[in-house]
């Protein structure tokens, strides 16, 4: 992969052999990327909950006709 190396760590865990192998036959990966891929969904939806919260208590401007000329 052309992505830098991050920091990893590496843990034991403990998971039900049905539940793994359900998740490795969605993903169609081996064990580390079906909970790798786990890992960063749980992540996601911490952070969209996020955004959620804020929903209505940020303004934003935006001005339409610069964007569009940005584009250009």
């Amino acid at each position: 992969s052309n992505a830098p190396m991050r920091p990893t760590q590496t843990v034991t865990i403990e998971v039900p052999a049905d539940l793994l192998r359900r998740a490795r036959r969605s993903t169609g990966e081996g064990i580390t990327a079906t909970v790798r891929r786990g890992l960063e969904l749980v992540a996601s939806r911490s952070a969209y909950e996020e955004l959620r919260r804020l929903r209505g208590k940020v303004r934003l401007s935006v001005d339409l006709v610069a964007l569009r000329r940005d584009r250009q």
